[in-house]
């Protein structure tokens, strides 16, 4: 079994603070939570969650959370978002696929490699073919 590298999560959905599973999964576990985003994916909505669908030629930004665990909270966090996103590395079925990825801090523009959960490939095509955008890429603000 190979171990993941410890890098922070980006979230952009219904783990941001003052959403749902916030407190559920996050309260507690992490160090820091700041603003960022994901350049190169789009946002669509989902039956109550949102996913990422990465652009091939590198369009849009998802605004979205970098959270860094609790080196004590590590192992036992990665595992509870796992299940929650219902990840399971190479499985045929998943909704998403857990990636590294360049996420750019908010406060000052610095780059980080973080974990993102983005829409598997079988649904990110069918969210392409005929999935409802959130143009503006933030989860929060979708409803104003």
């Amino acid at each position: 079994m190979t171990l993941s590298p410890r890098l922070p999560f980006f979230v952009y959905g219904t783990l941001r603070p003052g959403e749902p599973n916030h407190d559920a999964f996050l309260r507690g576990r992490t160090l820091a939570e700041e603003p960022a985003r994901l350049a190169g994916a789009l946002l669509y909505d989902g039956p109550g969650y949102p996913y990422a669908v990465e652009v091939p030629d590198g369009g849009g930004t998802v605004h979205g959370d970098l959270v860094t665990a609790r080196p004590e909270e590590y192992p036992a966090l990665l595992g509870a978002l796992d299940r929650l996103e219902e990840y399971a590395p190479g499985h045929p079925r998943n909704l998403y696929e857990r990636i590294a990825r360049e996420v750019i801090r908010e406060a000052d523009g610095t780059a980080v490699q973080a974990w993102v959960y983005v829409a598997a490939p079988s649904v990110a095509a069918r969210l392409r073919a005929d999935g409802k955008l959130i143009e503006s890429g933030d989860w929060v603000t979708r409803r104003s």
